[in-house]
């Protein structure tokens, strides 16, 4: 079964372009003078050394943080309540509740995202990701690949444009990585844009990609 699956085509295709953007943390000079475009149908990995601004970078094109300079547009607009409509951000921090159940947290996601799912469509989900008969356990139960995959969860609730994906991959056994790679690939197959961090390269399950390298800076 498959939700949230956003066709794009004859749709306003997407476009994410950052121009000479800055990122500046507890006074150290992260990156400056980044420029790139993400448009449709673009899978792009986002590599660097620890602390090199991977994670601050996603934040600042999420609309979580601001860039130290520089600007960001979405179809030519400035970040908005719009843009995060089309947008889907997992951090790599699960972002759940432990103390609530897997289809809980995916319930309390869904509402407050305005995404539109029945508790069928969510369990359903939940079992497509290998978590049959787990739906119900506290997440604190879980193991840290089973919380990671309700976290991606939402890539199958949420129709979206863009997503933008930090270290999605931890946690996951070699099934699960092929899996949420074939997601990805699917996705920019009908013209989604990602963008995503990982310490390990992508298989021939995410199909063609693009690399962007940060510079880590003293």
């Amino acid at each position: 079964m498959h939700y949230g699956y956003f066709y794009l085509e004859g749709a306003f295709l997407p476009e994410l372009v950052a121009s000479g953007i800055a990122c500046l943390k507890q006074d150290r000079l992260l990156f400056d003078s980044l420029s790139f475009t993400l448009s449709e149908a673009r899978l792009v990995h986002l590599k660097g050394a620890n602390g090199a601004g991977k994670t601050s970078l996603l934040r600042i094109l999420s609309g979580l943080s601001q860039p130290a300079g520089g600007q960001i547009l979405y179809n030519g607009r400035p970040l908005d309540a719009r843009y995060c409509q089309q947008l889907i951000y997992i951090g790599h921090k699960s972002g759940l509740s432990n103390n609530l159940s897997a289809l809980d947290n995916l319930t309390y996601w869904c509402a407050q995202h305005g995404v539109s799912s029945t508790e069928q469509q969510r369990v359903a989900i939940l079992d497509e990701l290998g978590l049959v008969g787990l739906e119900t356990l506290p997440v604190k139960s879980l193991s840290a690949g089973q919380q990671r995959r309700v976290a991606l969860a939402r890539l199958w609730l949420k129709p979206a444009a863009i997503w933008l994906l930090d270290e999605p991959f931890t946690a996951l056994d070699v099934q699960g990585v092929q899996m949420i790679e074939t997601k990805i690939r699917d996705f920019v197959s009908r013209g989604g844009v990602v963008m995503l961090t990982s310490h390990q390269a992508l298989s021939q399950h995410a199909g063609d990609y693009q690399t962007i390298e940060l510079e880590y800076r003293w």
